[in-house]
């Protein structure tokens, strides 16, 4: 089971008949683990076990519908001083009510509240969603780099 997030706090925020929360024995990790290696184009194939250590190290946020998960994000950190948004996922039938802004709006915010300056992400067709949410293309994307072993998507 995953510990709540350093602050000691639990973040549930409802809004139009949906549940945003952070505590960790809500997620449901099979339903998380079909639609990551299922139905995303980022972590097509990504094995349960993957899942579901990405998920107990890290601080993931959950929307929920009811007792029905219908979202989920996490975000990798140190708790200090950077940020990787990640894993952002609408359920198809829920997409377009702006529950991704909402999430990545707490994630952010939970990221503050722990003084952490530098937030990233990556996306191939979700620009505007994280636009509205305040992030920018790298402003020095020269001074950045990586070792990727993913298939290409």
């Amino acid at each position: 089971m995953v510990e709540p997030d350093t602050l000691g706090t639990m973040r549930s925020v409802e809004a139009d008949g949906l549940v945003l929360s952070d505590d960790p024995s809500r997620i449901d990790v099979d339903l998380v683990h079909h639609w990551l290696s299922e139905l995303s184009y980022w972590a097509s194939g990504r094995t349960l076990d993957t899942v579901r250590r990405s998920i107990e190290n890290s601080y993931c946020i959950g929307v929920y519908e009811g007792a029905r998960q219908v979202a989920f994000t996490r975000v990798v950190s140190d708790e200090a001083t950077f940020a990787w948004v990640c894993d952002v996922f609408v359920d198809e039938a829920h997409r377009g009510a702006g529950i991704g802004r909402w999430m990545v709006r707490e994630a952010v915010a939970w990221c503050a509240d722990l003084g952490i300056l530098r937030i990233t992400l990556g996306t191939r067709d979700a620009h505007g969603v994280y636009e509205a949410v305040g992030f920018r293309s790298l402003a020095r994307p020269e001074r950045w780099m990586e070792i990727d072993h993913r298939p290409a998507f």
